[in-house]
Order: structure tokens, then sequence, then C-alpha cells
């Protein structure tokens, strides 16, 4: 793995990284179809992460505004190959400084179940104990303040 170069997916171009890291991640591996996978969200309104391995993606999230002050990061993917490489933390960490670069000041991420530990190691903490399905993931939302 050569050094891993971060993309601030603004440009379409860009945004087809995100978008292909999404379909190998979640659209062929979970059988999540493409309907599902790509939702109202990913418009212009949405950022993306791209990390890039030689110019090729391999790790990605989005955020959108949920209000002045709140954020929503979702469809954090890294590709199969790549995980336990601390992907998953680079691609949040960067999304955080983006963030924060906008002003926001709160954070929310509805998280599958067996990755809360991996957001509470990132300083996020449960909203509350409830847990509902995202397709067939059982997931509850997380939250951290900037």
């Amino acid at each position: 793995m050569d050094e891993i170069k971060v993309l601030r997916a603004t440009e379409l171009w860009q945004k087809a990284g995100a978008f292909s890291v999404r379909i190998e991640g979640m659209n062929r591996q979970h059988r999540i179809s493409l309907r599902d996978e790509f939702d109202e969200h990913d418009g212009d309104e949405s950022r993306y992460i791209v990390l890039l391995d030689d110019e090729y993606p391999v790790a990605t999230c989005r955020f959108y505004e949920l209000s002045r002050e709140c954020v929503l990061i979702g469809r954090v993917v890294v590709l199969p190959e790549y995980r336990g490489k601390n992907l998953g933390r680079k691609v949040i960490g960067e999304a955080e400084q983006w963030i924060r670069e906008l002003g926001y000041r709160k954070i929310v991420i509805d998280s599958r179940l067996e990755a809360v530990g991996f957001y509470e190691k990132l300083g996020y903490t449960r909203a509350d104990d409830s847990v509902f399905l995202s397709w067939q993931f059982e997931c509850t939302r997380m939250q951290k303040m900037l």
C-alpha cells in the first residue's frame, strides 16, 4: 500500500470514487441494491471524503447538514482488503476536519451495532439506547460535539 491520499470530492469525477467504493463495499459485499445504497442525500448538498491508494479509491464517507449546527456522517465504507489499516479512522478524521472548517458544532452517525466500539474510540457517544434497522443492519445513533 503506497501512501494514502485524501480527496475532498467536490467534482463529479471525484465523487465517482466515493460511489465506486460504496458499490464494491456495500452493494456487492452485502447485496444492498443500488436503489437503496444511493438515496436522496447523494446530491449537491452532500460532501464526500475519498481515500486513494495510488489513485485507486479505497475508503469513503459522506456528510450532509441536518441543521445549522449539526451534520450527519454516513456511508462510511472501507474496501474489505483495506480494512484493519486505520483507514476508517482516517476517513472520519478527515471528515471531522472539514466539518470543523465549515463551522458545524455537532456530528451524528447512525452506527451499526458492531461498529459502536470503533466510534467510541473516536470520541462518539450513544445518543440514547434505541436500536433501529437500516437495511438489514441493527444501528444506533452516535454523536460528538466539536
